[in-house]
């Protein structure tokens, strides 16, 4: 126990060296920017004043985006999706996996499950011994089960998951900003420097503009930086913009969700505008800010219904009257029922909502065709 004690231990200590180096670069940035090239270089106060108010602006952010999705945890799933004590202590004695399904089955027909495994089973981790929600999964180098789990990013040493994804985004996009800034602004000083340097003789150099001194090596160094971190940034951050509006996940995108009609990689997808809000929220206001604004609770998501399920009974109704009889009845949980109001807010079209019952369970989807 204390070997594998102490190997953990140092496995989460070497987890954090992306992230310290990744701080250093950001500091010394801070520092070959600020003082090296404003203070030192940079002559003109009208142009140094407007250089450090924009890069303090995108500094401020691209730090602060970056701690959000350092230190915010990973949501785990609910205890509703435990097994109770007797069905867990029947699940651990039974050996053949046909019974064990037949326990998570009969547990999982009270619980808002859409998606199985590619055989059609009932997602379960025996590491956490949790039901899994839809589009969550385990994570190895975090040990646990992760709510809508996107990946494990090594740079900020966390889940990238329902909890922070988009503080990953926007991490992403002013880290993008702020590279983008500075070699944008260092370019024409590093082109000066540059010819500076190559010069054998000193009889041409601008010296008036320009001094020989230990500033042009940050210069240059911050220029080449700034352009390698830009171009890498810039390609992920494509890929995630494209994610978002497709309302996949980088799991869902590799390998699509299997739903119990079979695959399909489009089965979360409401729109590009809703699947947009679906991370980021309705306030656009809140849009830029790192600050928690996701649509619903992590555990469950309005689905885009391809076919009927043929495993439940089911029945379409108007909104109108599908709220009305939810309200009275009562089955529906306190986290569908904001699901169901938001999308019944945001789409003027009226969508379809569809209730699936199950075994005295009652469960809601979303159909996006909306009425002609």
């Amino acid at each position: 126990m204390a070997p594998s004690h102490v190997l953990r231990c140092c496995q989460r200590g070497l987890a954090w060296i992306p992230v310290v180096f990744i701080a250093l670069v950001v500091c010394w940035s801070y520092y070959a920017y600020v003082v090296e090239l404003c203070v030192f270089t940079i002559r003109s106060t009208c142009e140094k004043t407007i250089y450090l108010v924009v890069f303090h602006l995108s500094f401020i952010m691209f730090v602060w985006s970056y701690w959000k999705t350092i230190f915010t945890k990973p949501v785990n799933p609910s205890k509703e999706f435990c097994l109770p004590k007797a069905e867990k202590e029947q699940y651990e004695k039974e050996e053949r996996p046909e019974t064990q399904q037949e326990i998570l089955k009969r547990v999982g027909s009270v619980l808002p499950l859409y998606t199985r495994t590619g055989a059609g089973a009932i997602r379960y981790c025996d590491r956490c011994q949790v039901i899994k929600p839809d589009r969550c999964h385990h994570c190895s180098a975090c040990d646990m089960c992760v709510l809508k789990m996107d990946h494990h990013c090594p740079w900020v040493n966390n889940c990238v998951g329902f909890s922070n994804y988009k503080f990953f985004i926007l991490f992403l996009a002013y880290s993008l900003v702020y590279c983008l800034f500075i070699a944008a602004t260092v370019l024409q000083y590093f082109i000066k420097f540059w010819t500076l340097c190559r010069r054998k003789s000193a009889e041409n150099c601008p010296k008036s503009e320009l001094q020989d001194s230990h500033a042009k090596f940050h210069v240059l160094f911050l220029f080449f930086v700034a352009a390698m971190f830009c171009i890498s940034i810039l390609s992920l951050f494509t890929y995630h913009l494209w994610l978002v509006g497709k309302n996949r996940s980088t799991i869902e995108a590799f390998r699509a969700p299997v739903f119990r009609n079979g695959p399909d990689k489009n089965g979360f997808s409401l729109g590009f505008t809703k699947n947009i809000a679906q991370v980021f929220g309705d306030q656009k206001k809140y849009w830029p800010l790192p600050v928690f604004t996701s649509q619903g609770d992590g555990l469950i998501f309005p689905t885009r219904l391809v076919s009927i399920d043929p495993e439940q009974p089911t029945v379409v109704l108007h909104p109108n009257s599908f709220s009305a009889e939810v309200q009275q009845s009562g089955s529906l949980s306190e986290s569908q029922n904001r699901l169901l109001r938001d999308n019944l807010h945001a789409n003027e079209d009226y969508p379809e909502i569809v209730a699936v019952k199950s075994d005295g369970a009652e469960t809601l989807a979303v159909c996006t065709e909306s009425r002609s």
